[in-house]
């Protein structure tokens, strides 16, 4: 079957004559509304601040490689809990432990490669941060899959066992340690959480970026053939030209910005002393930080959580139960067992989280992760995920997450560094992101 055989599905045809330009566009393309929606608002949000910086204080800053960067590491740790968040509340569930558990497993991984590791394998021994990051997610998946069988299989609601949880997890953590802090980290550990030395630098960027642009060539090429093999409707040959163009801008353009921020000048000058055979130019030495470890991370897992939710069977159990428990139970899926897996998922994912957040601090701390919880919920609801079960994505949750750290970070930027109006910015995103929902879901009938 030809592609000049095959009318596009959203081909300029009776009605769709008369909607205009953007609306064919986004038909033919088909692209997710809700996910153009959420971009939207967050290039509002940055341009919004970006100009309120400009007007009314010392310059805009915003905008800038450096803020961008450092937004992209700060959105990490909240980032990957999101993923998780999503399928938790896809079955109408609610994980309240989240931020408690990153704590409690960046204290054991704290004193695991502080205090006991060396005595056995020798300080600075390259198997300290492999053993301690393997323990901190088998911890995390532990306290996850204990929770979901307290509410899978005791008849527990997940508000009662993960409140029960943020409150245990969070004193296990104070009494690990004696409320002490745990630094500092072992060195290549470090390296997870970001920093100079924590990114990939300049031609690590570009090598991930021309990967990327190859995955979404091959995506659409695969989707395109999938759709051809069983007589689907195929996309225009521009829409499909115009998705890889929107794809691979925006990941190029992404390393575009994260190459134009440099190391520090007092980095670049340790780093000239330590490497006496680097020649520096006349104008200085430029190095490029690159994308740091902690979003690669993220993006890993994003693009995992995707492919589970998307293209497998576990996702489509998960959405079936979402969408009506009492009929999942009746077409043989195991919704008991299925919930113990989607907590435990959820823990480990927390585990993973404490890995790149106490690598970010060099420490680990007992209020490691406090309140996190809240933003981990915010982030999946502003990005789709419905409370009523039966809705979400992947990606929607990483654009949720950035939305708010972005919220957060140009308050302070614009000078309303306070937490207490940061907190007022947060609550009302989360209230109007349910109420659009909603709105959103009446016009959808």
């Amino acid at each position: 079957m030809s592609d000049t055989n095959t009318a596009p599905p959203h081909a300029p045809q009776g009605s769709d004559l008369q909607v205009g330009p953007i609306t064919r566009f986004v038909r033919a393309t088909e692209l997710d509304t809700r996910m153009l929606g959420m971009v939207g608002a967050l290039l509002l949000i940055w341009v919004s601040f970006h100009l309120y910086g400009t007007v009314f204080g010392d310059g805009g800053n915003f905008l800038t490689p450096r803020n961008l960067w450092n937004l992209s590491v700060q959105t990490a740790v909240t980032g990957i809990m999101a993923t998780g968040m999503v399928l938790v509340i896809v079955t109408r569930n609610i994980d309240l432990s989240v931020g408690s558990l990153v704590g409690v497993t960046g204290m054991v991984m704290g004193l695991l490669q502080v205090q006991i590791l060396p005595q056995y394998l020798g300080l600075g021994h390259p198997m300290i941060w492999i053993i301690t990051a393997i323990v901190g997610l088998i911890v995390g998946a532990g306290i996850g899959a204990f929770h979901g069988w307290l509410i899978a299989y005791r008849g527990i609601p997940s508000f009662i066992v993960t409140l029960g949880g943020l409150m245990v997890w969070r004193g296990m953590a104070f009494l690990s340690a004696d409320g002490k802090t745990i630094s500092p980290v072992d060195e290549t550990f470090a390296l997870l959480g970001g920093g100079p030395y924590g990114a990939v630098g300049a031609v690590g960027s570009w090598i991930v970026g021309l990967l990327g642009c190859a995955a979404i060539l091959w995506v659409l090429k695969s989707a395109r053939a999938a759709r051809r093999l069983h007589d689907f409707p195929l996309r225009p040959m521009w829409a499909e030209v115009a998705v890889a163009g929107l794809g691979c801008g925006a990941l190029i353009g992404s390393v575009l910005v994260v190459n134009a921020y440099p190391w520090p000048k007092g980095i670049v000058e340790a780093y000239i002393k330590a490497n006496p055979d680097v020649v520096v130019p006349p104008e200085g030495l430029f190095i490029s930080h690159g994308f740091a470890i902690p979003v690669l991370i993220m993006a890993f897992v994003g693009i995992m959580m995707t492919i589970l939710m998307t293209r497998t069977r576990f996702g489509r159990y998960v959405f079936a139960i979402g969408g009506n428990p009492e009929a999942a139970a009746l077409a043989g899926i195991n919704t008991r067992w299925m919930t113990t897996k989607i907590f435990s998922l959820m823990g480990m994912l927390a585990g993973l989280a404490a890995v790149v957040a106490s690598a970010r601090l060099n420490s680990a701390t007992n209020a490691l992760g406090d309140l996190e919880e809240l933003y981990v919920i915010a982030s999946a609801v502003v990005g789709g995920t419905s409370l009523a079960g039966g809705v979400g994505t992947i990606y929607g949750a990483i654009i949720g997450a950035l939305v708010m750290q972005s919220l957060q970070t140009g308050m302070v930027l614009i000078g309303f560094g306070d937490g207490s109006y940061r907190k007022i910015v947060v609550g009302v995103a989360l209230v109007l992101a349910v109420y659009l929902d909603i709105i959103y879901k009446k016009k959808t009938k």
